[in-house]
């Protein structure tokens, strides 16, 4: 039987609410196709101008909605779980950070459920956002893979990845947007040590992060070539590069991602 709602979501967090500013702001989906659940009033009244539906009855959600969205915080999975008294989705997309699919299909007791699992970022609260996501469970029907995605690709790119390497995505992607502020933010404070105002330090270091990554992005050559081309011999660049590579700045990043792996595969074991 046909469904109400095409999407129905559980959890109106900062997460959730970029998903769905994406989704209708971009005409990809119609707001009387959606509804919202949440325990916090207050939550809810923050997307009432998408005019969604909205209500604090998650049951309602699952059994009205063709696809269900969780995007509760992992702690509160089954305390949700347990809010929908028996009801068994057939779709499921989740943004739980460290939340595995099996733990997801177990928790509804019905292997046939099929799960989506995501990674989103920080910066798909402005569109500009990137998503690993394994939608393997929906392989056999086209039309779910191209829903799922249309609603992913309207907060960022979307990157269809083996859940196996999750844990990587996190490390790189959905903690990497903490790594640029820090960089940057560095970047804004010598250059205010070397004389610069901090809206000028911040221009320079944010418009200089934008095109490099577009270059990375473009460009045919390497990170290494693109390094290479900046160097002169015996110019400025080269300095830096030297004062960097001698102080260790890809063992760095190397063992910050690693750590955050490793806290990723341990709260998913949990």
């Amino acid at each position: 039987m046909k469904k109400q709602f095409k999407l129905g979501v559980i959890g109106c967090g900062f997460m959730a609410r970029a998903i769905l500013k994406g989704v209708i702001l971009s005409d990809f989906l119609h707001e009387k196709k959606i509804i919202v659940s949440d325990v916090s009033e207050a939550n809810l009244e923050k997307i009432g101008f998408l005019g969604v539906r909205t209500t604090t009855d998650n049951e309602f959600v699952a059994q009205n909605s063709e696809f269900l969205l969780l995007a509760v915080k992992p702690q509160n999975f089954e305390e949700a779980v347990k809010s929908l008294n028996g009801t068994r989705p057939e779709k499921i997309i989740s943004v739980m950070a460290g939340v595995k699919k099996n733990t997801i299909k177990n928790a509804f007791g019905l292997s046939a459920v099929k799960v989506a699992r995501c990674m989103p970022n920080l910066p798909c609260s402005i569109g500009s956002g990137v998503i690993g996501v394994d939608m393997s469970d929906f392989n056999n029907n086209i039309d779910d893979l191209e829903f799922i995605s249309n609603v992913l690709n309207c907060i960022g790119t979307v990157l269809s990845i083996d859940e196996s390497k999750m844990d990587a995505v996190t490390g790189i992607s959905g903690s990497g947007p903490a790594y640029v502020f820090m960089f940057i933010e560095s970047l804004v404070d010598a250059g205010i040590k070397h004389g610069l105002s901090r809206n000028e330090a911040k221009i320079l270091a944010v418009q200089t992060l934008i095109g490099s990554a577009e270059m990375v992005e473009r460009e045919e050559q390497s990170v290494s070539e693109l390094i290479m081309q900046v160097c002169s011999k015996g110019g400025t660049t080269i300095e830096a590069v030297k004062s960097l590579e001698e102080n260790n700045f890809s063992k760095v990043i190397g063992e910050a991602v690693s750590a955050c792996v490793k806290r990723s595969k341990e709260l998913s074991e949990k």
